[in-house]
């Protein structure tokens, strides 16, 4: 069980510079699994079929899938790209339906969604993910994007302020960027948002 736990882990690492963004070489899709294995003192034919070993898998092929999906975006290929999303995000759902407090699984689902333009469906599932996990930056991160991409700027700042507060550097990093690049594309709107409300 262990070797083959490594295994993955080594294909992910592997696999990591290739997903990295156009941007500041930071994956562009969410971050593998990061839940621990059961201990090895059980036999891998013990536990391999549970439910959160299947969700494990079905979440890896969703990764895998969103890895395909950036590539595609990235070379321009849209259709292509969205394709792959959609079998991303059946994975992603799968796993969830087998394990529903996976909560790396359900910020995919948020991911995905997103990616294929269901952003009711990537808010309620990034909400769902810290339900489960306050504290989890990435799903943070993302639904500030989400609110960035749906123009709501003042929801997206406050996803900043608690990535601040939490000290999530990285994913700070990335969504005070998302939130200038969209302020500075519309100066009107941010100017207003900027300013108090004046009652007559």
């Amino acid at each position: 069980m262990r070797l083959r736990w490594t295994w993955f882990v080594l294909t992910i690492l592997v696999a990591a510079p290739a997903l990295a963004s156009m941007g500041g070489g930071r994956p562009s899709n969410p971050p593998p699994s990061s839940s621990t294995p059961p201990s090895g003192s059980e036999s891998e034919s013990d536990d391999s079929n549970s439910p959160r070993k299947q969700a494990e898998r079905a979440y890896a092929d969703a990764y895998d899938q969103v890895g395909k999906g950036n590539a595609d975006l990235a070379n321009s290929k849209t259709k292509d790209a969205q394709k792959k999303f959609k079998k991303a995000l059946d994975a992603a759902q799968q796993a969830v339906t087998l394990d529903p407090k996976y909560h790396e699984a359900w910020n995919l689902v948020g991911y995905t969604s997103r990616k294929l333009g269901d952003y009711d469906g990537a808010l309620k599932a990034y909400a769902t993910c810290l339900d489960i996990k306050p504290d989890y930056a990435p799903a943070r991160e993302y639904l500030g994007e989400a609110y960035v991409e749906l123009g709501q700027i003042d929801k997206a700042r406050e996803q900043l302020v608690m990535l601040d507060h939490q000290e999530a550097t990285d994913e700070a990093k990335t969504l005070k960027s998302k939130i200038d690049t969209w302020s500075a594309a519309h100066p009107d709107s941010s100017a207003a948002a900027a300013k108090p409300a004046t009652g007559q």
